[in-house]
């Protein structure tokens, strides 16, 4: 799964820590998601979602392959 949550966070100048303090994980597993080595659970995507005022979909997406 590919997602868009680094140009999420940057249109609102987050820091991977300072979201991953909104949703309650570590810096670590904002690095994770990004980079594409952990698919977040539906949770934990949903809360990215909430806090960027965007649907899952806008954030994650399927590859071909998926």
């Amino acid at each position: 799964m590919k997602n868009r949550l680094k140009v999420a966070r940057a249109e609102m100048d987050l820091t991977q820590e300072e979201l991953a303090k909104r949703i309650g994980v570590s810096r670590q597993s904002i690095n994770a998601i990004e980079s594409g080595r952990y698919v977040p659970s539906t949770v934990l995507a949903l809360k990215m979602a909430q806090v960027f005022g965007k649907s899952v979909e806008e954030i994650f997406f399927l590859e071909e392959t998926d």
